[in-house]
């Protein structure tokens, strides 16, 4: 399947859904239109670069802003018309991150399980951005999409999921996956902080970057705030519940309704890292993230009835070596256990134990 296929299924599953909250199109096209100023006061060159996506997949440029800022314009589509909250929410994912004093091969270990619409699988796609004022960078992201988990040149790794509070949706911020593209273009980690914890956002989101240097961090951001989480015992879990007793004193985490099952998928990748006792690695963190306690609530979700008619699953375990120059991912890995490793380079060497070198940049199901 062409590149441009994929972006018009991002595109086409979004809109279905605006579809069925009953937004009118004249809101629709004004709600997108105020995320395009927003993000082109944040970085001009995005707007620009989705316009040139737009063209070569031969969609409407508003449909690449809506693929761009999809959390935060469904969201809000349906604050306006008033549908349903989901009785869960399909965006949950479990992240996790192994320092190098824990690691087997001494370097930092970063991934994490999306849990989304099956669907995605489908419109998966691995982006290799050769760039020309940062370093070149690797994104798994939807099609269409600038970013979402990755890796640089310099080092620096990024994964995020879903939080909520009682600051959500107030006011208009930079949509999710342009805060993690701004990041991946930062030469230096203290820069990927300031992107996370500095820049204003719509909504709550958990955000964890590393540096091949040796450091982690995550941050729970709320729209306006963002409260770090340093690692414990050489390690970083988070699923979809705060955790910072600092952000729980000052929020509400109105997200507990649609992730209850939050709280023990934390527990559980934490529980099976620590249980080896010794040096891990990727395949630790793999063995970790295909934890199937409780399912299919559970870290590795098999595919199930969602919300709105989709099904909701794990869509890709992504597993980040960045010193390696090296992400392994395996499509809905309750079904399938089969990675494929992708590069910065074609001439990247892998290490022994990493997936076979994928045949292409698509996510195949």
């Amino acid at each position: 399947m062409l590149a441009a296929e994929r972006i018009r299924r991002s595109a086409g599953l979004y809109s279905s859904t605006l579809d069925a909250f009953g937004l009118s199109p004249e809101r629709r096209q004004g709600l997108i239109e105020e995320f395009a100023g927003r993000i082109e006061e944040f970085d001009a060159s995005y707007v620009e670069e989705m316009r040139g996506i737009a063209k070569g997949a031969d969609v409407p440029f508003e449909q690449i802003v809506m693929i761009n800022a999809r959390t935060e314009v469904v969201a809000m589509a349906r604050a306006e018309t008033g549908s349903p909250d989901p009785e869960e929410q399909d965006d949950g994912c479990t992240g996790a991150l192994i320092m190098p004093a824990k690691s087997a091969s001494g370097n930092l270990v970063h991934g994490q399980n999306w849990d989304w619409r099956s669907e995605c699988v489908e419109t998966g796609i691995v982006l290799r951005v050769r760039n020309n004022n940062g370093p070149d960078f690797v994104t798994f992201v939807e099609a269409g999409g600038l970013a979402r988990s990755g890796f640089n040149e310099a080092g620096i790794s990024i994964t995020a999921n879903y939080l909520e509070c009682e600051r959500d949706y107030k006011k208009l911020g930079v949509p999710l996956g342009l805060v993690r593209r701004k990041v991946l273009e930062q030469e230096h980690f203290a820069k990927a902080i300031k992107a996370v914890a500095s820049t204003p956002k719509s909504c709550s989101n958990n955000i964890m970057i590393a540096t091949s240097a040796g450091f982690g961090i995550d941050f729970e951001c709320a729209p306006d705030e963002s409260f770090p989480i340093l690692p414990e015992n050489d390690l970083i879990v988070h699923a979809n519940h705060w955790v910072s007793p600092i952000a729980l004193t000052k929020l509400r985490d109105t997200g507990i309704p649609f992730v209850p099952e939050s709280f023990y998928r934390d527990w559980r990748v934490r529980q099976s890292l620590e249980s080896h006792g010794g040096k891990i690695g990727r395949k630790e963190l793999k063995e970790a993230l295909f934890d199937d306690f409780l399912t299919p609530y559970a870290v590795c979700r098999p595919p199930r009835p969602g919300n709105h008619d989709n099904i909701t699953a794990t869509v890709a375990m992504v597993v980040m070596e960045a010193a390696l120059g090296m992400m392994e991912i395996a499509p809905l890995p309750a079904l399938n256990r089969q990675f494929a490793t992708y590069c910065l380079q074609d001439y990247t060497p892998l290490p022994s134990d990493a997936a076979p070198r994928a045949k292409s940049l698509f996510i195949e199901g």
